[in-house]
């Protein structure tokens, strides 16, 4: 058993703990990172899977994600643009399979018109709303009590319109179903992303991958940090004191590690935070709103096959279907890689379904779903692999939490707010880059800015703690 002094403690070693952590010991701060997992990374792990390196987890990089491209400038990391040259591929509906090109899907002028006006209204209350704040806006009550669901259907009548538009949230991002969460969750996810046009277009959302893979960010953050991170170790219990008995600082118990410090920083999903003990218990409120934070389900497919043959067909490798079984797939080919693979995404009650199949019935019908988009070619992969999120025992869940319905506005104002020395900081509960990397990245400067703030003012000795064992 390790028995550390530091001035932080964090609580995993995801791109938002190890960015915090980096960043403290850059203003000077003693820290020790704690990871219950094998390997650093978080939601973020590049993989060698029969011979294939594969994007277990998060991948991509868009323009706007500043935080994210500066790190990456930083650790020496490259990045190539995803392929998308070709047509698209768009099944509509009706099930009928239509090759386009352009941002905008092959629908009637109908259900496009109402897809445009859906659109502007989601811009204009993206825009008006924010990312920072949106639970303080007039709205947010009306906006929070309502599913995205339904908002849609009160603002138009057309079906295909209204669940193509709810694909780029509930299935394409926030992986639950449209009637599961508010239509201010939705307007958060637009305007976390600059707009919910920005959403929509997978040139711009997906722009680019990091080269070598996105799990370099902690990789290489975790190796400047040394023997200050500690993996193979669960935390089990938090005991804290915010001075009210004189006392003020943390002792964190894990499986391999004791660390007394002035700060704790939280940096797993808000769904997790319940597995650690907290003593004293956290207040009623953190109680209540954990409780109404919840993570999404999703499998991430990947299919590699001896080339990309789609290209030769003319099509880019992108297809969309709102009612598919795979309701996205795109070209994810490796840099450099004369293998071609597909990527593609089954998400929430889709996923229930496939789960209840066989692993080999599982695959069949995937592969069917996405030979619909590309050709039977696709039915022989020389590598399938399923990144199944929800069984990760450290994860459960993918791709970040949300609230249910009413919890947005009820809650958000609290999400940020320290207990005593205990710190929160994860892409769950970001502005700006919410539930992606660099969201994660966001979090993990401003939680240590905040602590070299709080660590110069004047702060007592962490409490004298006795833990058995």
């Amino acid at each position: 058993m390790l028995n550390l002094d530091r001035d932080v403690v964090i609580v995993g070693a995801g791109p938002s703990g190890l960015t915090a952590a980096r960043e403290l010991k850059k203003a000077g701060l003693t820290v020790a990172v704690l990871e219950a997992r094998d390997r650093v990374g978080g939601r973020t792990w590049t993989d060698t899977i029969d011979g294939a390196m594969l994007e277990i987890g998060g991948q991509w990089v868009s323009p706007d994600q500043t935080a994210l491209l500066d790190l990456l400038d930083e650790l020496g990391l490259r990045t190539y643009s995803r392929y998308r040259e070709g047509e698209s591929v768009y099944i509509g509906a009706d099930g009928t399979r239509t090759r386009y090109t352009g941002n905008s899907f092959p629908v009637s002028e109908a259900t496009g018109a109402e897809m445009d006006k859906l659109t502007g209204l989601l811009d204009g209350l993206a825009a008006e709303i924010g990312a920072t704040e949106p639970w303080a806006h007039p709205k947010a009550r009306g906006l929070d009590t309502i599913s995205f669901h339904h908002w849609l259907r009160q603002n138009s009548s057309d079906e295909e319109a209204c669940n193509n538009i709810g694909l780029f949230i509930a299935g394409g991002m926030l992986t639950k179903p449209a009637h599961a969460f508010s239509a201010l969750q939705a307007v958060l996810m637009a305007a976390s992303a600059g707009s919910f046009s920005h959403l929509t277009d997978e040139d711009f959302i997906l722009d680019k991958r990091v080269i070598g893979g996105m799990q370099q960010v902690s990789l290489l953050q975790a190796q400047e940090l040394g023997a200050d991170v500690v993996l193979n170790t669960p935390v089990r219990t938090v005991h804290w004191s915010d001075g009210s008995e004189g006392g003020c600082g943390v002792t964190v118990v894990s499986e391999r590690a004791t660390v007394n410090a002035q700060f704790v920083i939280m940096a797993v999903p808000p769904n997790l935070y319940s597995r650690v003990s907290f003593n004293p218990p956290l207040p009623r409120r953190q109680h209540q709103m954990h409780q109404h934070q919840s993570l999404g389900l999703v499998i991430k497919v990947h299919a590699v096959y001896s080339t990309p043959f789609w290209r030769e067909d003319g099509l880019s490798g992108t297809g969309f279907g709102a009612g598919s079984l795979v309701q996205e797939v795109y070209d994810n080919t490796n840099h450099g890689d004369a293998r071609g693979t597909l990527v593609g995404f089954v998400s929430d009650e889709k996923a229930d379904a496939v789960f209840e199949l066989s692993a080999d019935g599982r695959r069949r019908a995937i592969l069917e779903s996405i030979a619909g988009f590309l050709g039977d070619k696709a039915l022989e992969p020389e590598v399938y692999y399923e990144s199944d999120w929800g069984s990760e025992e450290w994860t459960r869940g993918a791709y970040a939490a949300s609230y249910d319905l009413g919890g947005l506005h009820r809650y958000g104002k609290d999400q940020h707010a320290p207990v005593g020395p205990i710190y929160w900081c994860s892409s769950d509960i970001a502005a700006e880059g919410y539930q992606h990397v660099d969201g994660a990245v966001r979090m993990g400067r401003r939680t240590a800015e905040r602590i070299v703030a709080a660590a110069g003012e004047p702060f007592a000795a962490a409490p004298e703690v006795t833990v058995a064992g």
